[in-house]
């Protein structure tokens, strides 16, 4: 009798960073995979296994979805049948208070997420069926956008697969922020940017819960694997690293940040050292 093979061990976080950083600098990186990983640094137990079930889960979506789907307006229509309507995926003010809602093993399991994660199950189901889809990035608010500029078609995973006309999009925008629709608000969003503002998400849920600096640095950390990145994020990681009584680490990340920025900010620079030393004036 052969013996059974043994449980592939979870990945590890230096694997799951390795494998984050690798994607993120690929030719073309895949939105999906980057999600699952995010995912799988929240929740290490997730695994290769969980990994690939979510990607099959995506595959299964994307396979039922009818054949011969033509024009912008109706993919719009035949994700939001299936995903909204027959599969459940919608958005609801509750999920602003939880941090699954932000990752997508998570969101696929419940049928529940974010705007931005809801978008990214529609834009990686309708993807596999060869769809022309893309995120669109409105502040406050993130959609799915259909076909060509000419034709665009707009669609709100979030309020059930809604189809936004040119002013429901104002709408959204101006309720949230205040700022006027522009028309560069509605253009294709870069995967990498989708991940950064997922991170960003993740970072917002946490700053409101001092307990949770942990979730708070993976999610700058994350953020820092990223080929662009604001600069800034280093000082925010110096900044966790003493929160968190790292006071050292935070000190001297502090110090190199203060290097950088003293060319052109010198007093800012100069701020952030007096900072490092109150960090280190912790340790006596």
């Amino acid at each position: 009798m052969r013996p059974e093979s043994p449980e592939p061990e979870p990945p590890g976080t230096d694997d799951i960073r390795r494998r984050f950083a690798e994607e993120a600098r690929a030719d073309r990186p895949d939105l999906a995979t980057l999600c699952l990983l995010v995912g799988a640094e929240a929740d290490p137990s997730l695994g290769e296994a969980g990994i690939d079930a979510a990607q099959a889960e995506l595959d299964r979506l994307a396979g039922m979805l009818p054949f011969g789907v033509l024009g912008a307006r109706a993919w719009a229509v035949a994700l939001a049948e299936l995903l909204a309507e027959r599969c459940g995926f919608e958005g609801s003010p509750a999920e602003y208070q939880r941090l699954d809602a932000s990752l997508l093993p998570v969101v696929l399991r419940r049928r529940r997420g974010l705007p931005i994660l809801l978008s990214v199950v529609w834009i990686e189901v309708a993807r596999r069926a060869g769809a022309p889809v893309y995120g669109v990035a409105l502040p406050g608010h993130f959609v799915v956008g259909f076909g060509a500029p000419e034709e665009r078609v707009l669609a709100d995973p979030f309020g059930g697969g809604r189809l936004l006309t040119g002013a429901d999009a104002e709408l959204l925008v101006t309720g949230t922020t205040g700022e006027a629709l522009e028309p560069a608000m509605l253009a294709p969003a870069d995967p990498l940017d989708i991940v950064l503002r997922v991170l960003n998400n993740i970072r917002a849920w946490a700053a409101t819960r001092p307990e949770r600096t942990d979730v708070s640095l993976w999610a700058v950390e994350l953020s820092l694997l990223l080929p662009s990145h604001p600069a800034r994020l280093r000082y925010d990681r110096a900044q966790l690293l003493v929160q968190r009584g790292e006071f050292r680490r935070g000190a001297a990340e502090m110090d190199e940040y203060a290097q950088v920025v003293d060319a052109v900010e010198p007093s800012t620079a100069e701020a952030i050292r007096r900072k490092a030393r109150a960090a280190r004036a912790m340790l006596n």
